[in-house]
């Protein structure tokens, strides 16, 4: 009967799907409520398509600051567990929360994927920096600077959502030796130009896709400040070049991921937090850290309250104020004794039924992300470890654990003496440090690793075995409705 349900949902839905794609940049060409004007008229000049520009940045900080992705990758991993209900009635048991519940035990489902919305509004922002890409050239009250700034951010965009799709809905790059099997579409045009039904291109295809927007973005950035706003909450070459960094190292492109890496640790101006600072960086309630290459930063309301916040998934207040993911024990066990990083925890008794009973057990909650924190898209310190991890497959161990033992003398960790299992030290210090940044998931995929997650777990399903169809998500059954030139990934 609930799949019943959902099939005629979805015939509801498919109906809506090409008018909502049709007019997907109308949240941000609206200007007040119920004012809304046609796509030509708003992108006709300068500051249309700026407005336009800033409701894509708003977009994709919505759908990567939403709960479901910015708990996913640590989630599925194994660094976060639940924290006890505050809900009478469940109060103190351990729940999964139903948005995620699916995707967390691995069994999400086509008809009504817990990821639904994220895909299609990737889809969506894809459209909107389509749309502004196609207006741009044409502005006749903008500089040649100007024009180039706005279609290198846009494209940079539309690359982002490609690639953390791709991630999503399609197996690591080497899954297949040749990267043959399947990628995402890649969508290069708006809907204004057409409706297309394309199908879906190979790992392949949409990662030289992806690699090919974030090379042209580079050429075009003319440093033209385009808002008023904090630099760090756009892209500008030097985190577009750590997203290209992050893209080489998917793909396992050693050469060009370590030489990108090392372009933005060379030449960013940008510099790792001190050991003596690390702390107080991340306990700042309402600025990023000074390494920071990008942050979606939280929406400040006309009251002075914030939205967006990822202090709304991972915060801590009082015993009775607090939030649902908590680190687990798996991932504290990790940090040695002196490691300053474990400093970076709330330690907190909480009520907890145990067979039943009320027991205080503690948890563990991040400072990284109390206050009003926004959404942490790249660091300096990932380029480190890419470097090192690219070192790797270049044969260069010595390199590798000169750039590991960088994260860890700041940490006050031991120092690596030797290379002998320098791709695992490499994979346990991404762990600890890039901890909650959504990472570990997608870590564990690219190195072909098994998934095991131990304290917290209250799946029937706590582990994997790599190679699995379950690595990857369904695509939303209404979209293959409308496409039926897309193909479903195994298994579902």
């Amino acid at each position: 009967m609930k799949y019943l349900k959902s099939i005629i949902r979805s015939k509801y839905i498919i109906i809506l799907t090409i008018s909502f794609l049709m007019y997907s940049c109308s949240n941000f060409l609206e200007q007040e409520p119920g004012d809304k004007t046609s796509i030509t008229e708003q992108l006709k000049d300068k500051k249309g398509v700026l407005m336009a520009l800033n409701g894509l940045y708003l977009a994709l900080k919505n759908n990567v600051s939403g709960e479901i992705f910015s708990v996913y990758a640590d989630l599925q991993g194994g660094n976060l567990k639940f924290s006890p209900s505050l809900v009478a009635g469940t109060k103190g048991e351990i729940t999964i929360p139903e948005n995620i519940k699916e995707v967390y035990s691995f069994e999400d489902q086509s008809v009504e994927s817990d990821f639904a919305l994220f895909y299609t509004n990737g889809y969506s922002i894809i459209n909107q920096a389509n749309l502004i890409l196609e207006y741009t050239d044409a502005l006749l009250d903008a500089t040649a600077a100007e024009k180039s700034q706005i279609k290198a951010e846009a494209m940079t965009v539309r690359a982002y959502m490609h690639f953390l799709l791709s991630e999503i809905y399609s197996q690591n790059y080497g899954y297949t030796q040749d990267a043959s099997h399947m990628g995402i579409v890649y969508s290069t045009h708006s809907i204004g130009k057409g409706i297309t039904y394309p199908a879906r291109e190979t790992a392949a295809n949409t990662y030289s896709l992806i690699i090919n927007d974030l090379k042209t973005s580079l050429d075009l950035y003319s440093n033209a400040v385009l808002f008023d706003g904090p630099a760090y909450s756009y892209f500008n070459s030097n985190s577009t070049k750590a997203l290209l960094a992050r893209v080489y190292l998917s793909k396992k492109d050693w050469k060009n991921a370590y030489d990108t890496a090392n372009d933005v640790i060379e030449n960013s101006g940008v510099s790792l937090i001190s050991s003596a600072d690390y702390i107080s960086q991340w306990e700042k309630i309402d600025l990023p850290t000074s390494e920071t290459l990008l942050e979606f930063s939280v929406t400040k309301n006309t009251d002075g309250s914030f939205t967006g916040s990822l202090s709304s998934y991972f915060g801590y207040t009082f015993d009775t104020n607090y939030e649902r993911y908590t680190a687990s024990q798996d991932l504290i066990d990790l940090y040695e004794t002196n490691d300053i990083r474990k400093q970076l925890f709330l330690v907190k008794p909480l009520s907890t039924l145990v067979n039943l009973q009320p027991v205080m057990l503690n948890y563990y909650f991040t400072k990284k992300f109390q206050g009003n924190p926004g959404y942490v898209a790249f660091r300096l310190s990932e380029q480190y470890l890419i470097r090192a991890e690219a070192s790797i497959g270049l044969n260069n161990p010595e390199q590798a654990k000169k750039d590991i033992n960088i994260i860890r003398e700041r940490a006050n960790a031991a120092l690596l003496t030797t290379t002998d299992n320098i791709a695992e030290a490499l994979f346990l210090e991404r762990r600890k440090e890039l901890c909650f940044e959504g990472h570990l998931f997608f870590d564990i995929a690219r190195n072909k690793k098994d998934i095991s997650r131990t304290d917290g777990c209250i799946s029937l399903n706590c582990g994997l075995t790599y190679p699995s169809p379950k690595y990857v998500l369904p695509i939303p059954l209404n979209t293959l409705y409308v496409n039926s030139n897309l193909e479903q990934n195994e298994s579902y």
